[in-house]
């Protein structure tokens, strides 16, 4: 995966820190923070893809709240919104919309 200038930057930025040895730390919990956060980034673009697949699928907003374990109301209102390929923001197939055909 390639780094994007914020993560070279504070990667040589961590590589490069002048320390005096009376006060030596090494950034052993930073980059553990920055991977944590890598982590929590990546899990949440899956998240968002695994939910788009069910909802293309036509699973319900409903059996999406069980599996995340909130209210279907709280999934719709998490990821309702969310681009999906063929259907609009409201969750409606497109081609029904662009062919004019009431929802």
């Amino acid at each position: 995966m390639a780094k994007t200038k914020t993560e070279t930057n504070t990667d040589d930025f961590l590589d490069n820190v002048e320390v005096d040895p009376a006060d030596a730390r090494d950034a052993t919990h930073i980059r553990r923070i920055i991977a944590a956060r890598e982590a929590v980034q990546a899990a949440d673009s899956e998240l968002v893809a695994a939910v788009a697949a069910a909802r293309a699928a036509g699973d319900t907003w409903d059996a999406i709240g069980v599996a995340l374990g909130i209210t279907r109301q709280a999934a719709y209102q998490r990821f309702g919104r969310v681009a999906l390929p063929g259907i609009d923001p409201r969750g409606v197939f497109k081609a029904a919309v662009d062919m004019g055909d009431a929802v």
